[in-house]
C-alpha cells in the first residue's frame, strides 16, 4: 500500500473500486479507465516508464494464477494507454501557472439586501446582515455597480450578475431598476447581461415569478429537504417552520419557467446525515436540479460536520450515486450539481489552475457600495479591496487572487482532484484553515468522495448504453 500511495502522488493515477467497476482515472490526461481485476491489480507493480514488455516478474511472481496470454494481454493495453499520453501522463498545466494575470471582472454578486426574513441557523451571513446591521441598496448604488461592471469587464461580451442578501426579494423593487438600467447599457457597450437572483421564497407571489421567468437566466431556490429537517435549520423570525411557505410557490416558479436554468440548493448538517433522502425528497417535489452541500461551520457547533461524521457522509454519497443511476435507467434523471462531470472536455484549463475566479473575475459588492472578493469575504475588513461609489479598486489585491492557483496551494499540487476543486473555497480556506493557500482538510475529503461517485455514475451509465447496444 505504501508503494501505491507513493506511485499516486509521483505519476498521478487515482484508482478506486466502487459498486462493482475498478476506476482508474490519470490526472493530468483526464482519462478515465474502467479496468479489470488484472489491470487493477497490475498498476500496484508498475511504474513509468514503461517498457514495451511486460516485466519478467509479472509471469513468475505477482501474477502466476493468470495465462501468459491474458498478462500479455493486459500489460499490452496498459502500455498503449501510456504511449498514447492517457495514463502516467506528464503535468502539463504547471508550466502555465506561473503566466496568471490579472483578467477583467465578468461577474458579480450584488448584495441588495442585507437584511433577511429567516433565521437560519447555520448562516454564513449572521442571519443577513454580515455582521454590519441591517441595510438594503439603494437604486443609485445598484446603478453605479453595474457602470462598474461594464468599466472594468474588458471586452468580454457576456457579464453575470447574481441577485443576493440576505433575502434579495426584500428590495425587489432595486432588483428591478438595476435590471432595466443593465438592459438599457447593453447595446451601447456590446454587452450582454445574465442575471440570477437567489432567494428562500418567502416573498413569492405571482408578480416575482412572472418577472424572474422573464428576466433572469438562473434563478437558485433554498430548501434543505424534507419538511422537518428545513423547518429545523431554516425557521422565520418567530421561530416557525418555512418549508410550507415555500414549495408550492417553487413548483409554480419552475413549473411556468419553460427551459431556462434553475436548481433547488439546500444544506445539510450534522443533523441529517442521511442527507441523500432530502435530495430525492426534492426530486420527488418534482425539481431535477438540486444540490444539497454540506454545511461548513467551526467544529465547536452543535450542527457542524466533523472527521467522525466522514464514513456516514461517504456512505450516503454512495447510496445517492446509487440511486441516481437506478432513477436515470428509469427514466427520471436528477443532475446534482456536486456529481456533474464533464470527462470530454472539463473545464478550461485557467479555471482548472484557479476555480472560480473570486477576487479577480468575480467580486461582490454590499450595500454600501464595497468591493469583495466574493460572497463569502463580506464583512472581512481587511479584504475590502475598495468601493464603487468612491470608484476605488485595489489592484494588487486583485493580481494576488489571479495568482492563488493550485500550484502556489502545497497540499493541493500532488492531490489526485486537484484540477476538479481548483484548490477549494478561498473564503473557506481562510475561515477554516488559516490562509487561502492552505485548503480547508474536511471540505477536501468531502470533495475527493463527491468526485469518486461522480465518475462511477459517468462509468455506469455508459455501461448501461453499451448493454443496450
Amino acid at each position: 500500500m505504501e508503494f501505491e500511495k507513493k506511485t499516486m502522488e509521483v505519476v498521478m493515477i487515482h484508482k478506486y473500486r466502487l459498486n462493482g467497476y475498478n476506476i482508474v482515472l490519470d490526472v493530468h490526461s483526464g482519462g478515465v479507465h474502467v479496468v479489470d481485476d488484472l489491470t487493477y491489480a497490475m498498476l500496484n507493480y508498475i511504474t513509468p516508464p514503461l517498457e514495451e514488455q511486460a516485466p519478467q516478474s509479472f509471469y513468475s511472481d505477482y501474477f502466476s494464477d493468470y495465462s501468459v496470454e491474458e498478462i500479455d494481454e493486459c500489460y499490452e493495453e496498459l502500455y498503449k494507454l501510456y504511449h498514447n499520453g492517457l495514463l502516467f501522463s506528464e503535468d502539463d498545466y504547471e508550466q502555465f501557472s506561473r503566466q496568471m494575470v490579472s483578467s477583467p471582472i465578468k461577474a458579480m454578486c450584488l448584495h441588495v439586501a442585507h437584511d433577511c426574513n429567516l433565521r437560519c441557523n447555520y448562516c454564513f451571513a449572521s442571519t443577513g446582515d454580515f455582521g454590519h446591521g441591517r441595510k438594503l441598496m439603494t437604486a443609485e448604488t445598484g446603478k453605479h455597480a453595474i457602470d462598474f461592471l461594464l468599466e472594468h469587464s474588458g471586452d468580454r461580451h457576456n457579464l453575470e450578475l447574481d441577485f443576493f442578501g440576505g433575502e434579495p426579494l426584500m428590495n425587489f423593487d432595486v432588483v428591478k431598476q438595476v435590471v432595466e438600467y443593465a438592459r438599457s447599457k447593453e447595446k451601447e457597450y456590446n454587452k450582454n447581461f445574465r442575471f440570477t437572483i437567489t432567494t428562500n421564497g418567502m416573498l413569492l407571489d405571482d408578480a416575482k415569478i412572472d418577472y424572474i421567468n422573464k428576466e433572469m437566466s438562473n434563478v437558485v431556490l433554498s430548501l434543505d429537504g424534507r419538511k422537518q429537517v428545513n423547518d429545523r435549520m431554516r425557521p422565520r423570525v418567530d421561530g416557525s417552520g418555512s418549508y410550507d411557505k415555500i414549495v408550492n410557490r417553487y413548483r409554480q416558479l419552475v413549473g411556468s419557467r419553460g427551459d431556462k436554468d434553475y436548481y433547488v440548493r439546500g444544506t445539510f448538517t450534522k443533523y441529517n446525515l442521511d442527507f441523500s433522502k432530502d435530495v430525492l425528497h426534492i426530486n420527488d417535489l418534482g425539481f431535477d436540479q438540486l444540490s444539497v452541500e454540506p454545511v461548513v461551520a467551526k467544529p465547536e457547533e452543535d450542527y457542524a460536520l466533523t472527521e467522525q461524521d466522514l464514513p456516514a457522509i461517504f456512505n450516503e454519497y454512495e447510496h445517492l450515486a446509487k440511486e441516481i443511476i437506478n432513477r436515470k435507467k428509469k427514466g427520471s434523471g436528477i443532475n446534482f450539481f456536486h456529481f456533474m462531470i464533464d470527462l470530454n472536455q472539463g473545464p478550461c484549463a485557467i479555471k482548472r489552475l484557479r476555480g472560480c475566479g473570486c477576487g479577480n473575475e468575480y467580486v461582490a459588492v454590499t450595500p454600501e457600495g464595497d468591493i469583495y472578493p466574493c460572497h463569502q469575504f463580506v464583512g472581512m475588513e481587511e479584504w475590502k479591496m475598495g468601493n464603487i461609489d468612491e470608484g476605488t479598486l485595489d489592484l494588487e489585491k486583485k493580481d494576488y487572487f489571479s495568482k492563488t492557483t493550485i500550484y502556489d496551494k502545497p497540499e493541493c499540487k500532488n492531490c489526485w482532484a486537484k484540477f476538479y476543486c481548483s484548490g477549494g473555497c478561498n473564503a473557506n480556506n481562510l475561515q477554516y484553515a488559516g490562509s487561502v493557500f492552505h485548503p480547508h482538510e474536511l471540505s477536501c475529503e468531502l470533495e475527493k468522495k463527491r468526485l469518486e461517485c461522480a465518475i462511477m455514475i459517468k462509468a455506469a451509465l455508459a455501461d448501461q448504453e453499451d448493454q443496450n447496444d
